[in-house]
């Protein structure tokens, strides 16, 4: 998989509810929230929803890569992915679990969804979230100013 330029991602309080964010990359503006049940105005995905997107979309493309570099008949990816926490054999630590159901269509060879299926777990996003990463966070030096500010809370980036 080539690595696609480097965007930065902007969070900021869409104003909406009290949970409600703008998720802004590059020239794309979507919505995040939390569910009704947790308080939120469900305006948009959850984090965890979030995450599960790009788990599923990064196993697609790097299946349709895959398929398209050697030449397999793979005519559509389709990706289902949930979460779930759960305890170790002790009970004590709770981890994530994601799950992902792959589904494949095409005149594929019993071999070929094999390989598909060990190609979906060397996907980037796949990689990442088997292995631990670091997560630094600062704060920065000045407040945003404050058009920026009052155009995410009016809904604008």
């Amino acid at each position: 998989m080539v690595a696609s330029p480097k965007r930065s991602v902007t969070v900021e309080e869409s104003g909406e509810g009290p949970y409600g964010e703008l998720v802004t990359v590059g020239p794309h503006v979507m919505h995040a929230d939390e569910a009704h049940a947790f308080g939120g105005q469900d305006t948009g995905p959850s984090p965890f929803e979030f995450v599960m997107a790009g788990l599923g979309a990064c196993t697609a493309m790097t299946l349709r890569m895959y398929a398209a570099h050697h030449n397999l008949p793979l005519q559509k990816v389709s990706v289902a992915v949930h979460h779930k926490k759960v305890a170790s054999v002790e009970g004590a630590i709770m981890s994530d679990r994601f799950e992902r159901i792959i589904h494949l269509q095409g005149e594929l060879t019993d071999e070929q969804r094999a390989r598909l299926l060990e190609i979906a777990d060397r996907c980037p996003v796949s990689k990442t979230l088997r292995h631990s990463s670091v997560v630094v966070a600062s704060l920065a030096e000045k407040p945003l100013p404050a058009s920026v500010a009052g155009a995410a809370a009016n809904g604008r980036p």
